[in-house]
């Protein structure tokens, strides 16, 4: 059967309103940031519902007191804002009080890279990867469909501590269609092959799938790899996944080269003596302003599925004339 695709915040708001009814631990905080099944929680219930404006350093210190009491928090906002816009109150009231006093914060930021295209460099977000991975205590999940952004409620419920739900604004195609990744392995494989191994989060995983079927076509063997849990994947299992390919590429829809997605792996291959050769693809060190759709931009930037493909055919050949 054929999954309808949904959007992710809607599948999850509608995770949290259900376990609301009997979970009464349970306590959402948006910073002036709707949607409709946001409208059944509030109406529902509103003494466990709190709107603080556009107040996204306000969201922080309310959330966190409200976790000090005992409640799981969830707490809603444009992915830009509630990072960047609050980022001292998250390492001070959130990732450093969490290192002294148990706490859950689920921070659920809508609006992952290009996803508000039309909206511009103010409402789109590269640079969340790399700030909320910075922070020691905290979690970082980036799912690439609704299957999985619905599945990460169970992590959050059931693990303590602070986390950050990167979540694309966008309606994005099913690929889980049997079922949710492991949430414990923190990574899902969608393809096998001992040449080159894609590793993707969030919607560059879609990229990646095209980019691996081209290739496919043209003889190449690819792995594509979904990593939806940055900060605390399966770490023995993907080295032992890693270690049978002859070179890896990363995909982020972030910056590339400022301490994102490739910066962790670069160090975990280092650290775990993998000595593989490595490709990053993600968005150049700058802004833009155009408007365009999604995939124009991502074209531009070099992270469409056309100049990624180029890239990663340059690099196949590049190992092939190593050998």
């Amino acid at each position: 059967m054929t999954i309808k695709p949904l959007a992710m915040r809607d599948v999850l708001l509608d995770r949290i309103w259900g376990a609301m009814k009997d979970d009464r631990k349970i306590f959402f905080t948006s910073a002036d940031f709707g949607s409709p099944v946001l409208d059944k929680i509030r109406a529902d219930f509103p003494e466990r519902f709190v709107n603080v404006g556009i107040a996204e350093q306000n969201l922080i210190n309310v959330s966190a007191g409200l976790a000090l009491e005992g409640y799981t928090v969830f707490a809603y906002a444009i992915a830009p804002f509630i990072t960047m816009r609050c980022y001292e109150q998250i390492r001070v009231s959130l990732a450093l009080l969490s290192e002294v006093r148990p706490m859950n914060v689920n921070l659920i930021g809508v609006g992952a890279g290009y996803s508000y295209v039309v909206s511009g460099p103010t409402h789109q977000c590269y640079e969340d990867l790399t700030l909320m991975r910075a922070l020691p205590n905290f979690r970082v999940l980036s799912p690439a469909d609704h299957v999985s952004a619905a599945a990460l409620f169970d992590r959050c419920v059931n693990t303590s501590g602070p986390k950050y739900l990167r979540f694309d604004a966008q309606v994005l195609p099913v690929l889980y269609e049997n079922g949710s990744p492991d949430l414990d392995t923190g990574f899902h494989v969608h393809r096998s092959g001992d040449g080159v191994c894609l590793v993707a989060t969030g919607y560059m995983l879609h990229t990646a799938l095209k980019v691996a079927e081209s290739l496919s076509a043209e003889g190449h063997s690819v792995g594509v790899v979904d990593l939806f849990d940055i900060s605390n994947f399966a770490a023995d299992q993907l080295q032992k996944l890693l270690s049978s390919y002859a070179g890896i590429v990363t995909l982020e829809e972030g910056f590339r080269g400022r301490g994102g997605v490739d910066a962790m792996l670069f160090e975990f291959i280092a650290r775990r003596g993998l000595a593989k050769p490595m490709l990053n693809i993600g968005v150049e060190g700058a802004y833009r302003f155009e408007l365009g759709s999604r995939a124009e931009l991502h074209e531009q930037v070099g992270i469409g599925p056309e100049s990624v493909l180029r890239s990663v055919t340059t690099f196949v050949q590049s190992l092939s004339d190593s050998v």
